[in-house]
């Protein structure tokens, strides 16, 4: 065996279990990374996974990789950077257990990240936010927990992990109604409720019913619901409510456009960036600024409030006679 399976083997059990506490997420995503690198180089190089070395992992083959999921696997700029995030942290980690390799770990360590571009959020207007809440048949049981998500996400922000993972004794509709979650990062936060989310929970929670560890939202079955289930619910009742509301049909739905709204519904209400940031959950405010990029309706206010231009319009006319033949060309 090559020192790169127990330098891979002591990064995942010594480094991010052990000394780091990653969650659970950030190990399945380093995970899928580097089993997607291990088939990738084997293939190139002809080596089976568990003997390839360090230096088999040189920095053109990284590259290549990297374009290799860009182009062939369709990922993003971002999606890419956060791969390129996890080699790094393995070469950094693998540095300080074999110094013999140094260069050859320097050399990846050096591949530089890609800019992306960076997209105006999607969210909703608060029109397509009731045509999106009304949607479900509330006639069933899947509809009524289905609006009560909607309706709740659209006005805690809560990400879809946080939605999937929510517990009957994370949720408090007494006095001073709120709701703790468990967010990214090991942050946990308070995110009060409204007087009509109350409602809806409280409904809710009768029909369901359980212990304080049973998720709030489960599925069918009663176990807890995949990412992939909400996004499908979601988009399908994003389908529906496009029948009543056209503007959606434009707007690709998903958890994370709902968070997005509920950031937009508090910046046209007021809140301060500092108060959305903590809302949200989000490691630095500079995170919360694309709310204040993609807000045109705040950009509007601002420009009503300059002093307009006097300048008259009209378009230059050239006085001399060669000028103006030069102007025609």
């Amino acid at each position: 065996m090559s020192a790169l399976a127990p330098t891979l083997q002591a990064f995942f059990t010594e480094r991010l279990i052990n000394q780091c506490r990653a969650s659970g997420h950030t190990i399945a995503a380093y995970r899928d990374t580097f089993r997607l690198l291990l088939a990738f180089a084997a293939e190139r190089t002809g080596i089976p996974p568990c003997r390839l070395d360090i230096a088999d992992l040189d920095a053109p083959l990284i590259a290549t990789f990297l374009d290799h999921l860009e182009q062939q696997r369709s990922n993003t700029v971002r999606t890419r950077n956060a791969r390129l995030a996890a080699v790094h942290s393995l070469f950094t980690f693998a540095a300080l257990q074999h110094p013999e390799h140094a260069d050859d770990i320097a050399r990846v360590l050096a591949i530089p990240t890609k800019r992306a571009d960076q997209t105006v959020v999607t969210f909703l207007t608060d029109p397509e936010a009731e045509a999106l809440i009304t949607s479900p048949d509330r006639s069933t049981r899947t509809g009524r927990r289905d609006h009560a998500i909607i309706t709740l996400a659209i006005q805690t922000g809560l990400r879809a992990t946080e939605l999937v993972t929510l517990t009957h004794g994370d949720v408090h509709l007494g006095t001073g109604a709120h709701l703790r979650c468990h967010g990214k990062g090991r942050k946990d936060r308070t995110t009060p409720l409204t007087a009509s989310t109350v409602t809806v929970l409280r409904a809710w929670l009768a029909e369901r019913t359980g212990t304080r560890t049973d998720p709030v939202f489960p599925t069918n079955r009663g176990g807890l619901m995949s990412l992939d289930a909400l996004q499908q619910r979601i988009a399908h009742h994003a389908a529906t409510a496009s029948q009543r509301c056209p503007t959606l049909a434009n707007k690709k739905i998903t958890p994370h456009t709902l968070r997005h709204t509920a950031a937009m519904r508090l910046l046209h209400a007021g809140a301060d960036i500092t108060t959305i940031a903590l809302w949200l959950g989000h490691e630095s405010v500079e995170t919360t600024q694309i709310y204040l990029k993609a807000d045109l309706a705040l950009k509007e206010r601002a420009l009503a409030k300059t002093t307009p231009l006097t300048s008259k319009p009209g378009r230059y006319q050239p006085s001399d006679q060669l000028l103006a033949f030069l102007e025609s060309l």
